[in-house]
């Protein structure tokens, strides 16, 4: 291999890595919703949590530390269908990212 093809297959790791962490924090940002007066992220820790605490209302913190109080079953369905699109879009950008390497 010549120094310019090594330097080409170089930079192509680096846009790839690059693409995919512009592609990360894209769809980290997406994550984000606002409910019952409070913003949210959508993900495993926050689904997990509401699953975990008993019905009727409860009061969490959300992003800016704020308490507020929710309907666990409510945002826990909001969450679950924020998490699911997002990560669903987020797979199949990468899917196309990957085939153009």
């Amino acid at each position: 291999m010549d120094t310019e093809n090594l330097i080409a297959h170089a930079r192509a790791r680096f846009d790839h890595a690059t693409a995919k962490r512009v592609l990360r924090e894209k769809y980290e940002a997406k994550m984000i919703f606002a409910h019952d007066g409070g913003m949210w992220r959508a993900g495993p820790e926050l689904i997990n949590i509401l699953a975990t605490v008993p019905p009727g209302d409860v009061v969490l913190l959300d992003l800016y530390e704020t308490p507020v109080q929710v309907k666990p079953e409510e945002l826990r369905s909001m969450a679950m269908q924020r998490w699911q699109e997002q990560m669903n879009a987020w797979l199949a950008e990468h899917n196309k990212l990957s085939k153009k390497r």
